[in-house]
């Protein structure tokens, strides 16, 4: 399956997405057949794992536009999350290699990751941030700082 599963103004980053795989054809053919293509990390990108309720405390709101869009103003880069239940995490993706210290999960070379087709929702994930262009990550600065805001009075407050 090639790559028109996804839409016209979605091409680029589909394609940018499926050549993380070392089979591209199978990213498309998995998003085509299930809406989520297994995907390795550590090549294009590794991800940031956030649980839900650190994400609460970051935004203040577990309100799927508010979240949206503060992690768009924030950190103007892709971020989607597991949708199998409430309390499922979200993935900053980031560029390879990032060092992470911090206390979230970070997820690189030799992990997987379940990603849905940049114009597509599945019950299993859904972008909140999709990505805009192909290398379109997260810079991990500004995702160290908005996770700060969390620990800080003022969220722990809302």
């Amino acid at each position: 399956m090639d790559s028109s599963t996804c839409s016209a103004h979605r091409r680029a980053v589909c394609n940018w997405l499926a050549r993380t795989h070392p089979l591209p054809e199978q990213a498309h053919a998995e998003w085509a057949h299930h809406g989520l293509a297994l995907l390795p990390l550590g090549r294009r990108f590794d991800a940031i794992r956030i649980p839900a309720g650190r994400m609460r405390g970051v935004v203040g709101s577990a309100e799927p536009d508010t979240v949206a869009k503060v992690l768009a103003e924030w950190l103007h880069g892709p971020v989607l999350r597991d949708t199998r239940y409430s309390e499922a995490p979200y993935y900053a993706l980031v560029p390879p290699g990032t060092p992470w210290p911090d206390t979230e999960q970070h997820l690189g070379a030799d992990a997987y990751l379940g990603v849905p087709r940049p114009d597509g929702v599945t019950p299993l994930a859904a972008w909140v941030v999709p990505p805009q262009h192909p290398g379109h990550l997260c810079d991990p600065a500004r995702l160290r700082t908005l996770l700060a805001t969390a620990d800080s009075p003022t969220a722990a407050e809302t």
